[in-house]
């Protein structure tokens, strides 16, 4: 890589969070995590990408204290004695090679198409669920959040993308309430609002609160929550105002334009209609998309990279999260730095039966 990529490893504070850099692991759902417990293993997985350079970790989707959040036993769970003293070996094993890590709080609501199906007693909930029902996924999101804070853990990142629970009160299609929970681009952001809010009472002013959220989801890669940027705007003011401290653009390539007539990314935008500290991802240093690449291997190792370093050189963004390609290439960042990126292996699906 003959440019330079000084961009990406300026230091960033993020909500008093000192990183080192400008890079992210993205979260990936492992199940590496029997009875929801993470283990040495997962431990050790997560301190390579950190020992590796990476400046901030986001774990994979972690369920929240909610019979409904999940139905995979080897996803990890945010509650439980043994849970969280796994999870507190983590953030010291991440804490140790002086990395910093976030979790990442997750419900799946009704999206559960193709992953594990509940279990006898346990059913799917979704945005017409009753209001105690709400009540209680709110309260639930708040706990998850002061036990993450209770281990150690730098900050929290809320699953609000892809068609899940918060994503499906988000969305038209799949939101079809008349009360306040629904009935209006506004009303349809109350509940990730009512989350963020929760999560904001249990853990105070200083511990920073991520939002991840994006246009498409796991079905619909055509799906839009906002067609043009005033009602992007008007989607995250009220979620900025309930107490957010960064947004996570989520898109299937990053440095795709938002909206017609301009080349501002998803991430751009948010970070110009927010002026908050912005993460953006989507197949950076890969050649195909999350959904291809599950299906076929080879995807290229430098795709992206003088895309991301224009952006990152203008500042459109602050911060850019590394998915797939940090499963192959641990020392991700520090390959990047040394200007060798040929050098990085293609995604191989079959690393997912591992975890290296």
């Amino acid at each position: 890589m003959a440019r330079s990529a000084h961009s990406l490893f300026r230091p960033f504070t993020l909500h008093g969070v000192e990183l080192p850099n400008r890079i992210a692991m993205a979260p990936m759902t492992r199940s590496f995590s029997p009875n929801g417990v993470p283990g040495e293993n997962v431990a050790a997985y997560y301190r390579r990408r950190a020992a590796g350079g990476v400046g901030l970790i986001i774990t994979e989707g972690v369920y929240i204290p909610h019979d409904a959040s999940g139905f995979d036993p080897k996803v990890p769970h945010l509650y439980g004695e043994d849970a969280l003293a796994g999870w507190k070996n983590v953030v010291s094993e991440v804490h140790a090679t002086q990395g910093r890590i976030f979790a990442q709080l997750w419900h799946v609501g009704q999206q559960i198409t193709g992953g594990p199906q509940p279990q006898p007693g346990q059913a799917p909930v979704g945005p017409s669920m009753p209001l105690s029902e709400i009540e209680a996924i709110i309260t639930a999101f708040g706990q998850a959040a002061a036990n993450a804070q209770s281990v150690g853990f730098d900050g929290v990142e809320i699953h609000g993308a892809h068609g899940y629970l918060i994503d499906q009160f988000l969305w038209e299609r799949t939101n079809h309430r008349t009360d306040h929970y629904g009935g209006s681009l506004i009303a349809r952001t109350r509940f990730a609002a009512d989350v963020i809010a929760e999560i904001r009472r249990r853990v105070g002013p200083n511990f920073p609160v991520m939002l991840r959220f994006s246009q498409f989801k796991v079905a619909d890669y055509d799906a839009h929550l906002a067609k043009t940027p005033a009602e992007l705007d008007r989607i995250l003011a009220p979620l900025v105002a309930a107490g957010l401290n960064a947004l996570h653009a989520s898109t299937r390539r990053f440095w795709e334009p938002a909206f017609p007539g301009s080349e501002l990314t998803l991430a751009g935008w948010t970070k110009k209609l927010t002026g908050l500290p912005t993460m953006a991802v989507g197949s950076v240093t890969l050649g195909t998309d999350m959904a291809t690449s599950f299906r076929t291997n080879g995807s290229s190792g430098t795709e992206g990279i003088d895309k991301l370093l224009d952006c990152m050189d203008r500042d459109e963004f602050d911060l850019i999260a590394v998915g797939r390609s940090l499963i192959v290439n641990p020392l991700w960042s520090k390959i990047v730095e040394a200007g060798d990126v040929d050098q990085l292996k293609p995604f191989d699906r079959n690393v997912l039966a591992t975890l290296e």
